[in-house]
């Protein structure tokens, strides 16, 4: 399968790709960043971009067979143009875009705890820990929860799957998937996360819907 992966370079984007790789997926690896990206392999394409331009975000889609989007809010400033929607929001505009004019159906999308789903049933503590980042980041989590109802709202074959806190660890492909208040835990390695999206990417089983990956 054709694939491309925006976050490429980051942090849980790289393993992403690189397990990707390993199942036998050909990745083209969008990066704004090129040197960003240490690895070689016989069937990654390296793609230089930014998200935030509707161009060559759709000419990295362009004959593409899914996408993978592990882009999160850290950037620090936006182009002029980039006014009233966040960095997020407008990515996942330029990507929902690209996939409808190269008719390209599935897209899987990571996201935060903080962006809830009608399957959660939160907790007091899940409402105290939403609150504070309401308080800490909320434009973060606007930016979130916008590029979320983007997706959503969209035909296509999408999956948006939420982490809580992401850390380096080990691969162990052990981890639960559920619902916030339901069967969820407080973090994952960025090894396992990238474990679920490759394995959802092949299995396909939980196109429109939001779960929550932990352990």
């Amino acid at each position: 399968m054709n694939i491309v992966v925006f976050g490429a370079s980051g942090r849980t984007g790289t393993k992403i790709v690189q397990q990707a790789l390993d199942v036998g997926q050909h990745v083209t690896a969008f990066v704004r960043n090129p040197t960003k990206t240490s690895f070689q392999h016989p069937a990654l394409t390296i793609f230089q971009g930014d998200a935030l331009d509707a161009s060559t975000v759709d000419q990295a889609i362009a004959g593409q067979e899914a996408v993978i989007s592990a882009l999160g809010p850290t950037r620090s400033s936006m182009p002029d143009n980039i006014t009233d929607a966040g960095v997020m929001e407008t990515a996942a505009r330029n990507i929902v875009a690209a996939m409808h004019n190269h008719k390209i159906q599935r897209l899987i999308s990571t996201t935060g705890a903080g962006v809830r789903d009608p399957e959660d049933q939160p907790k007091l503590m899940d409402h105290l820990m939403k609150g504070l980042l309401t308080l800490l980041a909320g434009a973060v989590l606007r930016d979130s929860a916008a590029n979320v109802e983007l997706i959503r709202a969209s035909d296509l074959d999408w999956t948006i799957v939420r982490f809580p806190r992401l850390v380096d660890g080990e691969h162990t492909g052990i981890y639960r998937v559920g619902y916030i208040g339901k069967d969820s835990g407080t973090r994952i390695s960025r090894a396992d996360a990238a474990d679920f999206i490759v394995n959802e990417l092949i299995e396909g089983k939980y196109i429109r819907r939001a779960p929550m990956v932990s352990y």
